[in-house]
């Protein structure tokens, strides 16, 4: 399907991330200049199917001063986005990198596991 100029196509509008990694999971970078870099996701981006993870992908903003918001110009480093694909979860279980499964419970949650040691991702 053909997008539009300036329009983003169909595909691009689901909310839901394609990946199922949320705010808080710690995962390992897979590729990319920060690779084997661990950390955890401080920001979720469904639109782009991006994340924002702590210490990788570290960009240099430069920033003016505003003194109505008392906001100091200059250099700020911080995290840029990352592409979801480029990041695997890491079970807080055994420790690896893992894929992500689903199972339901006995009480009727639906929960993530770990492929490698299906232990239960989410708390």
């Amino acid at each position: 399907m053909a997008c539009l100029k300036g329009a983003r196509c169909m595909e691009a509008n689901m909310s839901r991330l394609a990946t199922p990694i949320r705010k808080n999971d710690n995962v390992l970078v897979i590729t990319g200049k920060d690779r084997g870099k661990r950390g955890r996701v401080l920001r979720v981006v469904p639109d782009d199917n991006r994340l924002v993870v702590e210490g990788v992908n570290m960009i240099k903003r430069h920033t003016k001063p505003n003194p109505g918001k008392n906001i100091q110009g200059g250099i700020v480093e911080r995290e840029a986005s990352i592409h979801a694909s480029n990041v695997q979860l890491v079970c807080p279980e055994c420790g690896t990198q893992t894929r992500v499964g689903h199972k339901i419970l006995g009480d009727g949650r639906k929960v993530r596991i770990c492929r490698k040691c299906e232990g239960v991702v989410d708390k």
